[in-house]
């Protein structure tokens, strides 16, 4: 342990999942500042963004599911204060790191959190406290996603929710690859605003040749894998219009909805439907693999990784960031930065 850690923090707490009372359910507190244990390390947060994944964790509606009270919070930046103990944990001491949480524990809106440290990715000196504070569930998304296509041998890929700062992450990147994305939007103006960026491939699923126009592009350029973020109907319906023994992999569920699938889609076309979880991908990746793809997505981060900021609040203004951010998620992230104070 190193010196000089505070005995208490200001920290955003969640005391219930009822996302329609969040003005009473979330708010600052002070609270001890926690110790990190064996392969732990305490990390001083700069900086933490707000994110779909937080938004439904608000809902009761993610993957994990807390204990309450507890800080919400999926990731975040900033340095490695102390160390709970292992040669890792050690060596990240005094070091800029982007960090993820998802466990039992609290998250990282707050000024300082446990993290485990295979969490943890050192930052080089040329990204930026809040790029590196949001590395991972973009930029580290898109990288693994494209590097699944690109594996598993994929002339081309789909995917849904396409405007969205992952959409354009994915895009963007797989053509560094030479890798077609056919890109799929819910509305006209959607259309034209990624045409207008230069994409390709767009179609609009809510337009009634949508499914015929998807069959021909999909078949024309051997669409083998479909990235949806979607969920409900979607992944069903790609598959209806994809190549024999296509792929759809689920990596969220914007629509709320459960996904029935035709069973003749997986018998007698071959088809499948798997998920995506980032942390389970990083926890199949071995130490050095993860540096690796630490040190790629840093490179792209100024170019085709980069993350628009939309704005930087303190922690005591997390309700006026949130209901920023839901009104327009394509416009840019909202930063939750503890060192900010409320004028």
């Amino acid at each position: 342990m190193t010196n000089r850690i505070p005995e208490t923090i200001r920290a955003l707490e969640l005391r219930s999942y009822e996302y329609d009372n969040l003005g009473e359910a979330l708010s600052p507190v002070e609270k001890p500042c926690p110790r990190p244990g064996k392969g732990e390390v305490l990390v001083r947060i700069t900086a933490a963004p707000v994110n779909p994944s937080d938004l439904m964790f608000l809902r009761g509606l993610y993957g994990v599911r807390r204990p309450l009270p507890t800080v919400p919070g999926f990731e975040g930046g900033g340095t490695v204060v102390a160390a709970g103990g292992g040669l890792w944990a050690r060596a990240l001491l005094g070091r800029r790191v982007s960090c993820g949480v998802t466990g039992s524990g609290d998250g990282t809106w707050s000024e300082y959190t446990v993290v485990p440290v295979t969490n943890c990715f050192p930052l080089g000196k040329h990204t930026s406290n809040f790029q590196g504070a949001m590395m991972l569930v973009n930029p580290m998304t898109a990288w693994a996603l494209v590097d699944l296509a690109r594996c598993g041998g994929h002339r081309a890929i789909v995917q849904t929710a396409a405007v969205s700062a992952l959409g354009g992450m994915i895009r963007r990147l797989a053509g560094q690859f030479d890798l077609p994305v056919i890109n799929v939007v819910r509305r006209a103006a959607q259309v034209e605003q990624l045409r207008a960026q230069g994409a390709t491939y767009v179609l609009n699923s809510s337009a009634p040749e949508f499914d015929q126009q998807l069959r021909e592009v999909c078949h024309r350029l051997g669409a083998t894998l479909a990235l949806d973020a979607v969920a409900g109907e979607m992944p069903d319906r790609l598959l209806s219009v994809m190549p024999r023994g296509a792929r759809v992999t689920v990596y969220g569920a914007l629509s709320g909805k459960p996904s029935p699938i035709d069973p003749g889609a997986l018998i007698f076309r071959q088809q499948q439907v798997d998920g995506f979880w980032l942390t389970d991908w990083i926890k199949q990746q071995s130490l050095l693999e993860q540096l690796r793809a630490g040190s790629m997505v840093q490179r792209l981060l100024r170019s085709e990784l980069k993350t628009t900021v939309r704005a930087a609040l303190p922690l005591e203004d997390a309700l006026r960031g949130i209901d920023l951010y839901t009104e327009n998620m394509s416009a840019g992230k909202v930063l939750l930065v503890p060192g900010l104070r409320t004028r």
